[in-house]
């Protein structure tokens, strides 16, 4: 699943993102509301989170021109604003549900995933190629019946690629999806976490599913 975090406070920010990402979410951030607003319209993300109080433009202008642009895509509203008209108003803008600050992260998750539920961008909750099973809300990984035991950056990894399985990933996109490399990068992050991915996922099995295109990246397929 894709999240965009807008929220201008870096802590919060910093927060929530580290929470999301453990739990298997591919997550961007901006941190104020114009920026947000131009990820929301011209990124494809599956829910989108979004602070009341930002700088440039508010919460409110954001998800009302969002909805505006014909996006559909669940929004929640995260806010310190709890009287009820300033709730009644979110949702009346198009919010889907509204979480009033400070927040437990368990209670965010649960509506993260209530929402995504609900939301016309479904993804399935278990990702399956070949005898290759992924469940992304319980963050478990088995093939041919055998539990696998991954680090939370493998699982983001294979996630990642099972979302967009037949899709050739570049080292670029997975160190900015996995990583939130946003920058030029000469190390070999990706290409070490992508062996120690093979050693668990594909070596004890006679059928390979994660590939290499030789200069261009990886991909995961059944061929």
């Amino acid at each position: 699943m894709h999240l965009l975090i807008i929220e201008d406070e870096p802590k919060t920010a910093t927060y929530l993102k580290k929470g999301l990402v453990e739990n298997g979410f591919v997550v961007d951030h901006a941190n104020n509301g114009q920026d947000g607003l131009f990820l929301a319209t011209t990124g494809n993300y599956d829910i989108v989170i979004v602070d009341v109080m930002l700088p440039l433009i508010d919460g409110w202008t954001v998800v009302k021109q969002f909805r505006e642009s014909g996006k559909s895509v669940p929004v929640l509203f995260l806010t310190a604003l709890d009287a009820v008209n300033n709730r009644v108003k979110g949702l009346e803008l198009g919010a889907d549900d509204y979480l009033v600050k400070p927040f437990a992260f368990s209670e965010l998750l649960a509506r993260v995933r209530t929402l995504l539920r609900r939301g016309q961008t479904i993804q399935p909750e278990l990702l399956c190629i070949a005898d290759l099973e992924i469940d992304l809300l319980r963050c478990k990984v088995s093939r041919a019946g055998m539990k696998i035991a991954l680090t939370p950056k493998e699982f983001s990894l294979l996630s990642l690629m099972a979302r967009r399985h037949g899709e050739v990933l570049s080292r670029t996109v997975i160190e900015e999806q996995v990583w939130d490399m946003n920058f030029y990068s000469d190390t070999n992050v990706v290409d070490v976490a992508m062996r120690r991915l093979r050693r668990k996922v594909d070596d004890p099995f006679d059928k390979k599913l994660i590939h290499t295109l030789r200069g261009i990246g990886y991909v995961l397929e059944e061929r």
